[in-house]
């Protein structure tokens, strides 16, 4: 019998292999909005550093980073970002998020 180690896998492959269908409603909904046209790919990159940050959601932001960088983004407009998010969920996400976010850029 295999145990998996879930606590070392990928959340979003732990996704895919349970809820296959689901998985690929979710990747579809995210495609419809990658390909709107109002904002540009940085700035929605940007956006949702800092939504998933307000949230305090650190795997998130690190998973965006490299997107934002290769959509144009700079480390100061991915700081600005996080700390958007002070005025409205307060420290948090830039407690759990700023930290990983400045090591993204100085790899």
């Amino acid at each position: 019998m295999q145990v998996r180690d879930e606590m070392n896998e990928n959340p979003m492959e732990i996704f895919q292999n349970e809820a296959p269908e689901v998985a690929k409603a979710f990747n579809g909904l995210i495609m419809s909005l990658v390909s709107t046209r109002g904002l540009d790919l940085k700035t929605k990159q940007l956006i949702y550093i800092a939504m998933k940050a307000s949230l305090g959601d650190e795997i998130a932001v690190k998973a965006h980073i490299p997107m934002a960088k290769q959509a144009g983004a700079t480390k100061e407009e991915v700081v600005d970002a996080i700390l958007m998010t002070l005025t409205v969920s307060g420290i948090r996400g830039v407690a759990t998020c700023l930290p990983a976010a400045v090591k993204e850029f100085s790899d």
